[in-house]
C-alpha cells in the first residue's frame, strides 16, 4: 500500500512556467507509457438509456456524454453499472498494479476514488479537494492489490456547498502500457438488416477512440448486400480501407463470426484479437475500448466476453456471467453468485445496494453479442463447429478451456440486445438449440444417455399435451438428426434450416396472428383463463391429461392464456387456447389435433428408444469428425474462398 498522500494523488504542477514546461514533457512521456483502460461517461448512447446506469446524482446536476456539472452542494457517484473500474479482474488477469483516474476539473469541490471489496462496503483509496480550478487535470492513483476475490473502483464527486459549481470532463482510467499491443479486428454478421448494420457502424464512426482501436472491420454479409444501401458509401468513408465488406453464403452466426477468425488468421498467427458483435444490438462504443484494453494486458490468451442488458427493459441485466448445463443440454445458466435478470437500478433486498457485481466470477462461455477472441485459439483448437447457430459459442469456449484458454466476462463492458424472454421457443431456432447442445454434450459432457432420454421425453410429451405439435416435431427432428451423425453439418446448416421451416409450416399453431384476428377464435368470445395451482405429481397429471386428450375430453372449449401462464398442465386442459406469443406482438392458436397427438407420440417413442440405444455411437462419430469439421479446409470450402 502507498505510505503517503502523494503516493495516491498526482496533480500536474502549473505554478511556474519552468515547472509547467517540465510537467508537460514528463506528462507526454508518461501518457505514452500508459493505456486507456476505460472512460467514465455520464450518459448513454441513446435516449432510452437511463443516465443512472452511468452516474448516480443527488442535487442539481447537468450532464452530457463526457461532462458532468454539479451545482453547489450536489453529489455524483460513479458507483453505477458503467461507472466502475473492474479492479478484481485487472488484478487477477493482468500485470497492471495500479490504475489512475484522470479528470479535467473546473470549480470547487472534492474528488475521491472509492473502492469496494468482495463483500461490497466502500472505502476511500484516494481523494483531492480543488478550489477555483480552471480546467486542471487531476490524477488520482489507486493500487490494484486488495481485490483478489472481488471489488471495483469508482469516483465520488461533491461540489462545495458555498463554492462555485464543480465540473468534471474527459474522465479516463489508465494503466501502465503493456510491452506490446494486440491489434484487434471486428467481425459482425448481418442478414437483411441494413438499418441495424447502419446504426452499428454509425455508432462506431462517431466514437473516435473506439474506432481507433479497430485495425479492420469485417461486415460478413449473408443477405442482400449492404453496399447497395444509400448510406453505405458515406459511412464507409469514415473507416477508409479498414472496412471490408465480406459477402458469403448464409451460414448463420457460427459461419458469420467465424469468418473474423478465418480472415485474421490469414495475416496474424499470434498476438492479435478478433472482436465479435451481433448486428441487432444497441451499441455502447465503450465496450470496444474496455474489451480491447483488457485483452491487451492479460497475461495469457483468453476469451473476454461482454455483458448483455435487455433492449426492451434497458436497466435489466441478463447475467453477470453464464455457463452451460452441458449434461442437461441447457445454455444460459447463471454462474454461482451471479446476479441474473436483475434490474440494475433496484436495490438488492439482501444488501440494500444496487445489484452491482462485486465477486470475481469465472464463466462457462461467452455469447457473441460482444466478445474478444485471441487468435491463438485457432492454432490450439481450430475454428467453430459449422452448426449454423446456437451452441457454437459453448463448444468453442469448452474446447478453448481444455487447451489453456479460459473465458471471463468483464463487468461494465456491455451492449443492449433483444430480451431473450421475448423470443418464443416455438421457433425453428429450437431445432438448432436441441441438436447442437446434444452435440456439445456429446463432445464435452459425461453424456448421461438415460437422463437425457428422460429429459427429452418429458419435454416432447409436454409439447404434445399443450398442443405445440410443431415444436414437438422440431425437437424430434433435432434428436433424429443428432443420431444420424455429423454428415448434416458439412453444408453449414443452410439446407436443414429451410427443411425444418417447411416442416413447421404444416402445423397451424406455429404461426403468429394479430390478437384481433386469431383464426377460429372470435375476440368477443375470448376470456382470459388463469391457471390454478401446479400439480403436486406432474407425471401423474400428465398421464391423466393424456388419457383425457385421447378420449376427446377438455375442461375448457376455448380460452385466452397469457404467455407467462401458458404452463403445459394449464394449456393441456383446453380444446383451443389462444396463447400470447413471447414477443407480445400477437398470439398463437393452439387446437387439439388427435391425429397429430397419436402420430407424434408414436414417433417420440421410436426416436427415444433409438436414442437410448445408439446415442453413444453417434457421440463417437462426432468426436472423430471434430478435427475435420473445425479445420480451415472445411471452412474454406463453405466460404467458397478457393483456398
Amino acid at each position: 500500500m502507498p505510505q503517503t498522500r502523494d503516493d495516491l494523488i498526482r496533480h500536474d504542477p502549473t505554478d511556474a512556467d519552468a515547472d509547467a514546461d517540465t510537467s508537460a514533457a514528463e506528462g507526454a512521456q508518461d501518457a505514452a507509457a500508459r493505456t486507456l483502460a476505460g472512460r467514465w461517461h455520464f450518459t448513454g448512447p441513446d435516449e432510452t438509456v437511463s443516465d443512472d446506469l452511468y452516474a448516480a446524482a443527488t442535487g442539481a446536476v447537468t450532464r452530457s456524454r463526457t461532462r458532468l456539472t454539479l451545482a453547489p452542494g450536489a453529489k455524483a457517484s460513479g458507483n453505477a453499472f458503467f461507472g466502475r473500474f473492474p479492479a478484481t479482474y485487472w488484478q487477477r488477469w493482468t500485470e497492471a498494479r495500479e490504475v489512475r483516474v484522470e479528470l479535467t476539473v473546473t470549480g470547487t469541490g472534492r474528488l475521491a476514488a472509492a473502492a469496494s471489496d468482495v463483500n461490497g462496503p466502500a472505502r476511500v483509496v484516494a481523494a483531492r479537494t480543488v478550489r477555483d480550478a480552471d480546467r486542471e487535470r487531476v490524477v488520482l492513483a489507486a493500487p490494484l492489490d486488495l481485490y483478489a476475490d472481488g471489488g471495483a473502483i469508482w469516483v465520488e464527486l461533491e461540489a462545495a456547498a458555498d463554492g462555485r459549481r464543480l465540473t468534471v470532463e474527459d474522465v479516463r482510467w489508465t494503466v501502465a502500457a503493456p510491452a506490446s499491443r494486440r491489434p484487434t479486428s471486428l467481425a459482425f454478421a448481418t442478414y437483411n438488416r441494413p438499418d441495424y448494420c447502419r446504426d452499428l457502424l454509425r455508432a462506431l464512426a462517431a466514437d473516435d477512440v473506439a474506432r481507433a482501436r479497430l485495425e479492420r472491420i469485417y461486415i460478413v454479409d449473408h443477405g442482400d448486400h449492404v453496399t447497395g444501401q444509400d448510406w453505405y458509401e458515406e459511412i464507409a468513408a469514415d473507416f477508409g480501407d479498414r472496412l471490408q465488406h465480406t459477402p458469403q453464403p448464409n451460414l448463420g452466426s457460427s459461419g458469420g463470426c467465424n469468418r473474423g477468425l478465418y480472415e485474421v488468421a490469414r495475416h496474424a498467427s499470434e498476438n492479435a484479437n478478433v472482436m465479435f458483435l451481433d448486428d441487432d444490438i444497441l451499441l455502447e462504443p465503450e465496450v470496444v475500448v474496455r474489451l480491447t484494453a483488457f485483452g491487451d494486458h492479460v497475461t495469457r490468451p483468453m476469451i473476454v466476453g461482454g455483458q448483455m442488458i435487455n433492449i426492451f427493459h434497458p436497466t435489466v441485466l441478463l447475467a453477470d456471467a453464464q455457463r452451460t448445463d452441458i449434461d442437461g443440454i441447457q445454455p444460459g445458466k447463471p454462474m454461482p453468485h451471479a446476479y441474473h435478470d436483475a434490474d440494475l437500478l433496484t436495490p438488492d433486498p439482501a444488501t440494500g445496494r444496487p445489484p452491482l457485481q462485486e465477486r470475481r466470477l469465472d464463466a462457462g462461455y461467452t455469447a457473441w453479442w460482444a466478445c474478444l477472441m485471441p487468435i491463438e485459439l485457432v492454432e490450439r483448437v481450430g475454428y467453430m463447429l459449422p452448426v449454423w447457430g446456437q451452441g457454437e459459442d459453448a463448444d468453442l469456449c469448452a474446447r478453448a478451456r481444455k487447451n489453456g484458454i479460459p473465458t471471463i466476462i468483464l463487468p461494465g463492458a456491455a451492449v443492449w440486445h433483444t430480451d431473450f424472454s421475448m423470443k418464443d421457443l416455438d421457433d425453428v431456432k429450437t431445432y438448432f438449440i436441441r441438436r447442437n447442445y446434444l452435440i456439445v454434450a456429446a463432445l464435452h459432457g459425461r453424456f448421461p444417455v438415460g437422463a437425457l432420454t428422460r429429459r427429452l421425453g418429458t419435454e416432447i410429451a409436454q409439447c404434445i399435451l399443450d398442443m405445440r405439435y410443431g415444436l414437438a416435431a422440431t425437437i424430434l427432428s433435432a434428436v433424429e438428426d443428432f443420431l444420424d451423425g455429423p454428415d448434416d453439418l458439412y453444408d453449414g446448416g443452410a439446407e436443414r434450416l429451410q427443411e425444418i421451416a417447411r416442416m413447421r409450416s404444416r402445423y397451424p399453431e406455429t404461426r403468429r396472428h394479430p390478437a384481433t384476428a386469431a383464426p377460429g377464435a372470435p375476440s368477443d368470445r375470448l376470456e382470459i383463463v388463469t391457471p390454478g395451482r401446479p400439480p403436486l405429481l406432474p407425471a401423474a397429471a400428465a398421464l391423466g391429461l393424456a388419457a383425457a386428450r385421447l378420449r376427446g375430453r377438455h375442461r375448457f372449449r376455448l380460452g385466452e392464456v397469457a404467455h407467462d401462464e401458458a404452463h403445459w398442465w394449464h394449456v393441456a386442459r383446453f380444446r383451443t387456447a389462444v396463447v400470447t406469443d413471447a414477443s407480445q406482438e400477437g398470439v398463437r392458436v393452439r387446437s387439439h389435433d388427435q391425429d397429430a397427438t397419436v402420430e407424434l407420440g408414436v414417433r417420440a417413442a421410436r426416436t427415444l428408444l433409438r436414442f437410448s440405444r445408439t446415442a453413444r455411437d453417434a457421440r463417437r462419430r462426432y468426436f472423430e469428425a471434430l478435427p475435420e469439421l473445425t479445420g480451415r479446409a472445411n471452412w474454406s470450402r463453405l466460404y467458397e474462398t478457393g483456398e
